[in-house]
């Protein structure tokens, strides 16, 4: 197995994972299909017509189904493409170690016989309502069971790839232990999983999944592909992508057409509230949803699976061409506002969002421009890379071995670069006029989402390469008042503010309201550049 990075954005990435059957680009997602009763539900074509080069099956009902018969998975599927095969830690999940009795050992065996392109091991998972000692014991039990596989994995590794979950549920203090403790096994194992989120997914809680996310990509090696396990729903592929997810898995989207229910990247619906069906896929093109009712229950779940799985499709080629434009935190701004699950689930991204920044690309080959319309754009990488820049200039600007007066000037969001903007220009003026020169000025502009832009930058990226909002809230201009405070506190020289009543964070009266009752503006004058 080979992984090629592409191209990145956040601590999303894509890349050319080659495996023995071909090669496919990531992310990826891995349809579900049952190995012997798939063409009821959807068939392996359609599946494939739908753009889908990978499916994953399950190697434990096919091992109880054979019978002790040597097989090939691609045989039973009748698929050339890219198989993963599951152990049946599923079916441990839902009906209990009473019910499916699995020998790690002897599973993984026939998994080598079936010779997938990946194959997961047999893994205990993290049940959702388990204690923390349950959890413990889950991930103790699947690293033993991970060691106990290794001599399979060894001599099968140059013809399939393994994956070692990481087990520990929403715990996630045994989650890290058991992250940090597979770290060990990355000579061997050559993917790893986040396991057992599903009933957190089920419940739409996508807050703990991303937690879970965290918890295992910050741990696990970076060079290493990482999977979702159950991460079938198109709301929450964006934010798991954003967070560092290679592929994922889910029969979501046939479970959810057998209840009648309608998938879009904004929720689900119930296909019987619908008066239309608001898609272009194949299916949404030809019936409208009292067609589909009126339809047998088998021909209805056929369309429905199709439906719900070209929903999957288009949310993956968005979240690629999102990174590949340097757009991905947009996408996830505009389906935050689409859904309550997906705005918490913002929310907790950007709890991560220093730890993205680190694996965020500095470049945007490009060259596209950056969109702040609204609070959550003051934490984009760019923005935490510019406020680390600014404090360590100003921190040099304003020493006492280089201090200079301080001009500061308000942005005009539709005149840029600032340093070429008619305001620019016209406190360049005044100064003069006033017998001052403008070189010998830490010349900054204020602005919102930026706070502070030394001028002489102003023409670099993002400072000129974005769109700003208009009416950005007033918690992004306070962050920008508080950037001012600091800067009026901090310098010995004196300080002159222009203001511009164009805009209402640079108003004359908004602007001494601010910056004067929490500094001291006795050295400080304020000079109003939009009526001079």
């Amino acid at each position: 197995m080979s992984f090629e990075l592409r191209d990145k954005d956040l601590a999303g990435r894509i890349a050319r994972l080659e495996l023995r059957s071909g090669t496919i680009e990531t992310p990826a997602f891995f349809p579900v299909v049952h190995p012997f009763k798939q063409s009821e539900d959807l068939p392996i074509e359609k599946i494939v017509e739908l753009g889908f080069r990978q499916v994953i099956t399950n190697a434990y009902i096919i091992k109880r189904k054979v019978e002790g018969r040597r097989v090939r998975v691609h045989e039973v599927l009748n698929f050339s493409g890219v198989v993963m095969t599951d152990s049946g830690a599923y079916q441990l999940l839902i009906y209990g170690t009473e019910k499916v009795s699995i020998d790690p050992v002897e599973l993984v065996e026939f998994e080598e016989v079936l010779e997938p392109d990946v194959a997961v091991i047999v893994d205990i998972p993290t049940s959702d309502t388990a204690t923390v000692d349950e959890a413990r014991a889950s991930a103790e039990e699947t690293l033993r069971r991970a060691y106990l596989s290794l001599e399979v994995v060894k001599r099968s590794s140059d013809r399939i790839a393994w994956v070692l979950p990481v087990q520990g549920g929403v715990h996630l203090e045994v989650l890290r232990w058991s992250a940090l403790e597979s770290r060990k096994l990355s000579e061997f194992y050559s993917l790893y999983a986040v396991g057992s989120p599903v009933k957190a997914l089920e419940k739409y809680d996508f807050r703990k999944v991303l937690d879970m996310v965290f918890t295992v990509k910050s741990a696990v090696p970076a060079d290493k592909p990482v999977h979702l396990f159950g991460g079938g729903h198109p709301l929450l592929i964006p934010f798991a992508v954003a967070m560092g997810i290679d592929s994922f898995d889910s029969a979501s989207y046939i479970l959810y057409a057998r209840d009648d229910r309608y998938m879009t990247e904004y929720g689900t619906f119930k296909l019987d509230v619908l008066s239309y069906l608001p898609c272009s896929c194949p299916v949404c093109g030809r019936f409208e949803p009292r067609d589909l009712l009126d339809m047998s229950k088998s021909e209805r779940t056929r369309l429905l699976a199709e439906h719900n799985l070209s929903v999957i499709a288009k949310s993956v080629r968005e979240v690629k061409e999102a990174i590949k434009e340097g757009r991905l935190w947009e996408l996830l701004e505009r389906l935050a506002r689409s859904h309550p699950a997906a705005r918490d689930a913002f929310g907790r991204f950007i709890k991560y969002v220093d730890w993205v920044e680190k694996l965020d690309s500095r470049f945007r080959g490009a060259g596209r421009g950056i969109l702040l319309v609204e609070t959550t754009s003051y934490y984009r990488p760019e923005l935490i890379r510019h406020r680390v820049f600014l404090k360590e200039y100003l921190k040099y600007a304003l020493s006492e071995d280089h201090a200079k007066p301080v001009v500061l000037l308000p942005g005009d969001l539709r005149d840029r670069p600032f340093i070429e903007s008619r305001i620019y220009r016209k406190v360049v003026e005044v100064l003069r006029r006033r017998g001052r020169s403008p070189e010998n000025y830490v010349k900054l502009v204020y602005v919102p989402f930026f706070n502070l832009v030394p001028a002489e930058i102003s023409h670099t990226y993002p400072y000129s390469q974005c769109e700003i909002s208009h009416t950005s809230s007033r918690k992004i201009a306070d962050k920008m008042f508080r950037a001012m405070v600091e800067l009026v506190k901090n310098t010995r020289s004196e300080v002159a503010i222009f203001t511009c009543s164009k805009y209402y964070w640079s108003r004359a009266d908004v602007v001494k309201k601010n910056v004067c009752s929490l500094a001291d503006c006795s050295r400080v004058d304020f000079v109003e550049i939009c009526e001079t």
